[in-house]
């Protein structure tokens, strides 16, 4: 989750922005990436940011609305159901936004979801959302913290959280055990507002975006689960927000630039990257990417102009 700028009196303008969209054929959309459309456009005014996202095996796309605290399903055809309201909190105090947020999300393969919360109050923590729609604090975390990224090791049988705002990257057991502080160290740390942001679990490694400080890093998971030393795989990623692996065994990913409205398309062994999405194609402060399939899931949460929060979808050719 990047800088979170004034809604200010944009929403009064959202329709007339949404139909100048509409009406624009532009798009830069650019290999290895097709076919980009918008596929649901979201209420700004009811909190609908989508700052997370994990995809389903029917290709819906579970996210969470950040301002509305809410976990929520995206069909394919663009429907929007919530599945779940976080705690309500009277009174949040969270670091950096102000306001109760629901960040990082993950997806169990059985369908299970995991969904981070930051409010500034005991509040703050990991949440289950269980197939039959019950929803369970597993672990309690800092209140002065902002647990933001959130990913998912089945076979290990835990969570990693980023915190944004302290800079480290928290092990959190899936059977309700004590969180504890599994990597922490400069890189990790912001320089002005965010730090250590998107993650994700890859070929024995735990990745971690710093948006402050544009990097990629790459913590080496050890055998006995301890982090191994953090190290920079990709610099010079402006704004990088959270990102994904174009695949299981592939070596490169797809990173949502949020300052610039764009995704990059990134080689990890070599920095190499490639613009493949922009402003032109309907990107809004764009916050996540999600592969299923052929098919590349970009959230947009309008932090900025135009006013429109939106989720993408585009066809990825391997």
């Amino acid at each position: 989750m990047p800088r979170f700028p004034r809604l200010a009196g944009a929403l009064g303008a959202a329709a007339a922005a949404l139909a100048l969209l509409a009406a624009s054929p532009a798009t830069a959309v650019a290999p290895p990436l097709s076919d980009a459309r918008i596929l649901v456009h979201l209420d700004l005014a009811a909190g609908q940011m989508p700052e997370n996202s994990a995809p389903e095996p029917d290709g819906s796309l579970d996210v969470t609305f950040l301002r509305a605290a809410q976990i929520a399903r995206i069909s394919p055809a663009g429907g929007v159901t919530v599945l779940a309201d976080l705690p309500f909190e009277e009174n949040p105090n969270t670091p950096l936004v102000g306001f109760a947020a629901a960040t990082g999300l993950a997806r169990a393969h059985d369908g299970t979801l995991y969904a981070a919360y930051a409010t500034g109050t005991p509040l703050t923590g990991v949440y289950r959302l269980d197939c039959d729609g019950t929803l369970t604090r597993i672990a309690q975390l800092p209140p002065d913290g902002l647990p933001n990224g959130l990913a998912l090791d089945e076979e290990a049988g835990v969570l990693y959280s980023a915190d944004s705002a302290q800079g480290v990257v928290r092990r959190i057991p899936l059977d309700g055990g004590e969180p504890t502080v599994w990597a922490s160290g400069t890189l990790l740390e912001p320089t002005a507002f965010i730090g250590a942001n998107g993650i994700k679990v890859h070929h024995h490694a735990v990745w971690v975006s710093n948006t402050d400080r544009g990097l990629l890093l790459r913590i080496p998971v050890r055998h006995d689960g301890t982090a191994g030393p953090i190290g920079t795989a990709v610099e010079d990623l402006g704004g990088i927000d959270d990102f994904t692996f174009t695949g299981e065994h592939q070596d490169t990913v797809l990173a949502a630039l949020n300052l610039s409205n764009q995704v990059a398309y990134v080689n990890v062994r070599d920095g190499s990257r490639t613009i493949v999405l922009t402003a032109d194609d309907g990107l809004t402060s764009p916050t996540s990417v999600a592969v299923h399939r052929s098919t590349v899931f970009v959230t947009s949460a309008a932090f900025n102009p135009p006013p429109d929060p939106n989720v993408l979808t585009a066809r990825l050719h391997r």
